[in-house]
């Protein structure tokens, strides 16, 4: 198999069952979030359908997608503007240890950059040290914040 150094671009409609694919293999880690394709399938297309206000970047090695980052845009009361939340950050087990996710971040950095965004947030597994050892690296700093969360009921 050749090698192809990876570009990262924005993703496209194209992209939804190689991404759908990779967000299968970040949920097999995280321990708050079960896989289910339709309904990845379904957020992916919604992260697509509005690009002044969401994004999903991939890294693409030839055909094959090989890691992803999304970000959304919201308003941030205590920044008095619009903030990042930056979500699906993964690349595939065996592309790691490349940059491959530093520049997938990087890109999603410019994009909210670009978007005028105040600041950028993320959620990342705390017992995922390789991750939260990747974002140091990166200089995210932790908060005193935690996340909670509550699934709507359905009537």
């Amino acid at each position: 198999m050749s090698f192809a150094y990876p570009i990262i671009r924005q993703a496209g409609p194209s992209d939804i069952n190689q991404m759908t694919y990779l967000l299968e293999e970040l949920f097999s880690i995280e321990e708050d979030f079960t896989f289910n394709e339709s309904a990845q399938r379904q957020g992916l297309l919604m992260m697509l359908d509005d690009n002044e206000k969401r994004c999903i970047m991939v890294a693409a090695s030839g055909d094959q997608i090989i890691g992803m980052c999304s970000a959304q845009l919201l308003v941030s009361t205590a920044e008095g503007g619009m903030a990042a939340l930056i979500e699906d950050m993964f690349v595939a087990k065996s592309y790691r240890g490349q940059g491959i996710a530093k520049r997938l971040l990087l890109s999603i950095e410019k994009w909210a950059y670009k978007k005028k965004a105040k600041r950028m947030q993320l959620l990342a597994d705390r017992n995922n040290i390789n991750a939260l050892d990747f974002y140091k690296k990166q200089k995210w700093a932790a908060t005193q914040l935690i996340c909670l969360r509550k699934n709507q009921e359905r009537n």
